[in-house]
């Protein structure tokens, strides 16, 4: 049963970040050095690419001909401010920044790196930091490792006297780069090296394939002792095995080109001094560290990062600690609910609310837990136009909320008229200060007015595609205002408007990156226009705002353009839109459910009906899913040349490497003949599996097996099953059908509350000491300003919830320790870090 459990641990990876910029950029190296040339960033988790950022037009200048000047240099400063957020699928030794030079007529030239080995994440977690550029050595690009046994032999020759023979079985690789995108033929070579000798043996190339099996042993004649006799047997003379060592290097098999150097590794000899077999899995290692170039000529790059790895037990572990969260909403008061107190303990770590709010969601109930909050806030509330300012525990929750249940609301209703803003490209500056030569502010004026029009108009009338959820919030964030400001006719609703309007469009419109509505940061034009749209969006869906005197606006410029709105009875539309959004009338629905994209990107993919494996029947193709359809684009933008109906795909699950010697293969299965589809990199395959598995994962007719190959040569490659229509071999990936809407996983989200309350040990001991302090329990009274930090209403209740988060934390801390096996140093998931020539 133990081992069962422990088959249950998952190790659950992920990363945040933002590349800010970079500054001094030095001269890229190649020898066709342009004028203009443009800067870009990618992540690589080891050697694969994960993410790129938009080209920073140029950042980099070169005069033609000449060697750069360090004064050129100086405002070779690219601002990319590029925020990334992806789940990691698999193990990984290094994540990776590369700064490129893109190049219109050569392939882009790399300027530099900063490499962070994943032992290392922690130390920068969650702030920003400079780190320096390090050249681009291909002798430093590799990645994966390698399987060695080593066996030390007593060898009788020929003319009876006795040697040691040393034998080095290469086993296998695995995680092995992709040379262009494709498998590599990888072999490797193995040398016995010392200080006057290098033999040098090599196996068979294997061919497409990121994990090879080499299963080949080589034998080399390592000495021959000099005092053999029975007492001294197996015993190689000290001073010759501490000069020998055996080097593995790794290569792509280039045919007609230089082999590729993917990575090597070294192991002493003497290793096997002690025990004359030595079996352990070694990570590959660059040859002699790399270029010794100084860091300090090719700038540095500005990052933030917060790397989690979460250790998720078994559902049993916390289910008391769910439970307990969960109850929350029915403590009375609400400060001495178990989600109250982590608020109230984190309120520094905004990020810290997010976990409770999704377990909320999950098991419905949000709404009257942040009933309950919202309630206290307004207790506390003196003036009704102070209404849901601050970042109290109720608005972080409501944010949250809104960003997660709100993702299909926002690009249903803002992403059409802000891609236009993007792509067109207009001139909307009215700040006579921020004039450009030749610009014509009344054309600008009109320029924004539009937009404005467009962005409002998509608002106010968008109610009906609002979430039920916010709609029950907004009904009870008004019922509750109404209740405590009863002589204030606008407070009804600039409780509602402060949160969809200020929190949710406003935000969503100068940030559209943020909320997945663009794909990258705007440009500074761009991202300037926006800032003036959304300026005006709040100001328009302010309801408190709009009761007051234009005068209010500090900015000259804005006053004179926000009066051309005042005429269009702005006030009666945001009145009619909060209404519909926040009253207990229940909104007319079409009956359809627009359709929401929910992933597009290119993808490689197999021509359907095809005999020959052959690398012409992948196709580069434009992917699309939303809530109703898959379809596939000769190129983004055009019409769809497949159209599978969500409905209709009985699965969708990952095929095998070997299938078609390809990486991030999966395969979706549907009515017709299976589709094949290669994604860019394994981030991209595990988001394309995990947002086509939410669409399909109710569907009537799904298949309970699947085959993790393909058939071909008149049987399945998997199992060898001869009939084409035979069922799976494999079983479907199991799918939680509890939450259709929300991609929740409770345990996980458990377990980072969980993280956060051990983080936060102290504040809850002092958070017990302000109860006892309040003369509920024995102990010394102290000073008010010693616990105001807390909201304790109910010292008894407040204690009694902290004595049962203690005890639960403690068994968890338990089953952590009890489930916390060490891993074998050298095994496959924790492989030595062998030397470097």
């Amino acid at each position: 049963m133990a081992e069962e459990d422990d088959a249950r641990i998952r190790i659950l990876q992920s990363l945040r970040g933002k590349i800010c910029e970079a500054k001094n950029l030095g001269p890229v190296s190649g020898p066709n050095r342009q004028r203009d040339l443009c800067t870009f960033c990618t992540i690589s988790l080891d050697q694969e690419e994960v993410f790129r950022t938009k080209v920073f037009d140029k950042s980099v200048r070169f005069l033609p001909g000449a060697q750069v000047s360090s004064h050129s240099l100086k405002t070779n400063s690219p601002f990319y401010g590029e925020d990334f957020y992806f789940e990691i699928p698999r193990p990984f030794q290094c994540l990776s920044f590369y700064v490129y030079a893109k190049s219109v007529f050569q392939r882009d030239l790399p300027v530099g790196k900063v490499s962070i080995r994943k032992d290392d994440l922690c130390k920068y977690s969650g702030k920003e930091n400079w780190f320096s550029l390090h050249p681009v050595d291909p002798n430093s690009e590799v990645q994966g490792k390698v399987h060695l046994e080593m066996r030390l032999n007593e060898v009788i020759t020929e003319n009876g006297s006795v040697g040691q023979h040393l034998s080095v079985r290469i086993i296998e690789c695995q995680g092995l780069p992709l040379i262009s995108g494709q498998n590599c033929d990888p072999y490797a070579t193995v040398s016995l090296v010392g200080p006057a000798r290098s033999d040098q043996k090599k196996t068979k190339v294997k061919k497409k394939t990121s994990n090879p099996h080499f299963e080949e042993t080589f034998f080399f004649e390592v000495t021959r002792s000099s005092s053999y006799s029975k007492k001294s047997h197996f015993q190689v003379e000290e001073e010759d095995i501490e000069k020998l060592e055996i080097k593995v290097d790794l290569w792509n098999n280039e045919n007609l080109a230089q082999d590729v150097f993917l990575g090597e590794t070294r192991v002493p000899v003497k290793i096997l001094q002690n025990d004359h077999i030595h079996k352990a899995w070694y990570l590959l290692q660059p040859k002699g560290n790399g270029s010794k170039s100084k860091s300090d000529d090719l700038g540095s790059l500005r990052l933030k990062l917060t790397y989690i790895e979460d250790t998720v037990l078994p559902s049993a572990c916390y289910t008391p600690l769910c439970n307990l969260l969960l109850k929350s909403p029915d403590v009375k008061p609400i400060s001495a609910s178990a989600a109250h107190i982590l608020g109230d303990i984190c309120r520094e770590r905004y990020e810290a609310v997010l976990p409770m709010v999704r377990l909320l969601l999950h098991h419905n109930r949000f709404v009257p837990f942040v009933s309950a909050v919202a309630a206290l806030e307004l207790d506390n509330t003196q003036e009704a136009n102070t209404i849901f300012r601050g970042n109290s525990l109720a608005t972080r929750c409501i944010d949250d909320m809104m960003k997660i249940v709100g993702k299909n609301y926002l690009a249903v209703t803002l992403k059409p008229v802000i891609d236009e803003i993007c792509e067109s490209n207009k001139t909307c500056e009215i700040d006579p200060i921020k004039l450009k030569e030749g610009d014509n502010v009344e054309v600008n004026k009109e320029n924004l007015q539009g937009y404005v029009q467009k962005v409002f108009s998509s608002i106010t009338q968008s109610s009906s595609s609002c979430p039920p959820l916010m709609c029950d919030v907004f009904r009870s964030l008004r019922h509750l205002a109404c209740k405590r400001f009863p002589a204030d006719p606008h407070v009804q609703y600039s409780a509602v408007s402060s949160f969809v309007f200020l929190r949710f469009f406003a935000v969503a419109v100068l940030s559209p990156h943020s909320f997945q509505l663009r794909s990258h940061h705007p440009d500074p034009e761009i991202s300037r226009t926006l800032t003036l749209i959304s300026k005006t969006i709040q100001t328009l869906g302010s309801w408190g705002s709009l009761s007051k005197k234009l005068s209010s606006f500090k900015e000259t410029y804005m006053y004179d353009f926000f009066k051309s709105f005042q005429e269009d009875k702005c006030i009666e539309k945001v009145k009619k839109f909060l209404d519909e959004i926040s009253s207990n009338v229940s909104k007319e629905s079409s009956g359809l459910e627009d359709a929401v994209v929910l992933k597009e990107g290119e993808v490689q993919k197999r021509t359907q009906g095809k005999k020959r494996l052959g690398k012409k029947n992948f196709k580069k193709r434009w992917l699309k899913v939303t809530n109703r359809e898959l379809t596939y684009h000769k190129h983004k933008g055009k019409e769809a040349i497949c159209i599978i109906n969500v409905k209709n795909i009985r699965a969708v699950e990952k095929l095998d490497e070997s299938a078609f010697n390809r990486k991030n293969m999966f395969q979706v299965l549907h009515s017709e003949k299976p589709l094949y589809v290669q994604a860019g990199n394994c981030v991209e395959a595990s988001e394309w599996l995990e947002v086509l598995g939410q669409v399909c994962r109710c569907n009537e007719g799904r298949l309970a097996t699947f085959h993790p190959s393909t058939y071909s040569g008149g049987s399945w490659q998997c199992c060898k099953s001869l009939s084409s229509s035979a069922p799976g071999c494999t079983h479907c990936t199991t799918t939680m059908l509890a939450n259709l809407q929300l991609d929740i996983d409770c345990d996980r989200e458990t377990e980072r509350i969980f993280s956060l309350l051990s983080s936060n040990d102290t504040k809850l001991q002092d958070m017990e000491d302000a109860c006892a302090s309040m003369a509920v329990y024995q102990g010394p009274q102290r000073e008010q300003e010693e616990y105001s930090k807390f909201t304790i209403q109910e010292p008894k209740e407040t204690f009694q919830t902290l004595k049962q988060l203690r005890n639960i934390m403690e068994e968890l801390r338990r089953q952590h320790i009890v489930r916390n096996y060490t891993i074998a140093y050298g095994s496959l998931d924790n492989p030595i870090v062998g030397k470097t020539s």
